[in-house]
């Protein structure tokens, strides 16, 4: 079993002056919900996300070398200083220090930029700091160029999964386990792992429709929302559960069960809000617009026969996840249904993806 001191890297006096790398990395979305986490990121009970292709981060970051040993950087979103980015920032370098002890020879320069708006309600910590992780990386092989593509994506999974436990999730793999469990040997707490069985070919090109309900800041931090679970009074059964249900998605994913999947898919969603609305203290993150729009998704499918469901992050806005066969039919449907029940009738249309990209500059 791997653990974190595999991942310190050697002493080095770096001879690398200056130089930039440039990486997209994609959000994901969660159908088996990581919620509760111990110490260092680990988290509480094992999750399994889709990679998404098309909401990601671009960033890139330029290096150089420099004489006084310490964490030096400047923060550019678009373009512009971000100042309001800069603490999670820098609490990352300070978490990544101990396996990167080469990042305090450098200052860098960090120009991040989304493909989605920034004001969308789309939570943006997942990729971003899964982008900025493979940068660091990309950093490191050059210093260490005997470094195999395993450990790379490892480490760099292990890193981002510092700066926000779900970006582990977006490094590598279409679809991703995060977690010690019984049914993948090699799936770790430590880094994410992408999911070493068969998937069925319906799964293979899934569709996921962002409907953006609330574009505004989540009132509560998922931070302060997996704190709530080390008193939860539902907190093993739920940790318990997503065992279970894992086990029984990794069989719906080889099968192609699509009865199967939607039911679980929607049970874990409406389990995390369930989670949020029993801690103490209790919150809703859900908006009137979330439950219209589930009532229409129940409402279409048993109407129209049509494999449509939706699953929810940690806020108001619903992943409506379907097969790529029914895409004309549902696009259909949203734009004339269920656009009215999103902000300003926003939404994002997604598929699932691969996971990091490097890119040429």
């Amino acid at each position: 079993m791997i653990d974190d001191t595999f991942f310190i890297a050697k002493a080095i006096n770096p001879t690398l002056e200056e130089g930039v790398f440039s990486w997209s990395a994609p959000s994901n979305i969660a159908l088996i919900k990581y919620w509760g986490k111990k110490e260092h990121q680990i988290p509480a009970n094992p999750s399994l996300s889709f990679t998404l292709k098309n909401c990601k981060t671009i960033t890139s970051l330029r290096y150089k070398r420099k004489e006084v040993v310490g964490i030096g950087f400047e923060l550019l979103f678009e373009g512009q200083p971000k100042e309001s980015f800069r603490p999670k920032i820098q609490k990352f370098f300070e978490r990544i220090l101990p396996y990167c002890s080469y990042i305090s020879n450098y200052n860098f320069i960090i120009d991040t930029s989304n493909t989605f708006p920034h004001s969308s309600g789309i939570a943006s910590s997942a990729s971003g700091m899964a982008a900025l992780a493979v940068n660091i990386m990309s950093l490191e092989r050059a210093l260490f160029p005997d470094m195999t593509q395993e450990f790379f994506y490892q480490k760099a999974s292990f890193l981002a999964r510092l700066g926000s436990g779900s970006a582990c999730r977006s490094v590598s793999g279409s679809i991703v386990v995060w977690g010690e469990n019984e049914e993948f040997s090699e799936a770790s707490n430590l880094f994410g792992v992408p999911f070493s069985a068969k998937v069925h070919d319906v799964f293979k090109d899934y569709q996921d429709v962002i409907l953006l309900v609330d574009k505004g800041e989540k009132q509560v931090s998922s931070t302060v929302g997996h704190d709530l679970m080390h008193h939860h009074p539902f907190a093993e059964q739920r940790f318990a559960q997503a065992h279970t249900n894992l086990k029984d998605l990794k069989v719906v994913l080889q099968s192609g069960d699509l009865e199967a999947f939607m039911a679980l898919v929607e049970s874990e969603a409406l389990t995390l809000h369930a989670m949020m609305m029993t801690s103490i203290p209790y919150f809703i993150l859900m908006k009137p617009n979330t439950l219209q729009i589930i009532e229409r998704i129940w409402k279409f499918r048993k109407e129209h026969g049509v494999p449509v469901c939706f699953t929810l992050d940690a806020g108001a806005n619903v992943h409506l996840l379907f097969p790529k066969a029914y895409k004309v039919e549902v696009m259909d449907w949203i734009a004339s249904d269920l656009a009215d029940y999103c902000q300003q009738q926003h939404y994002i249309a997604d598929e699932i993806g691969e996971g990091a990209e490097r890119l040429s500059l």
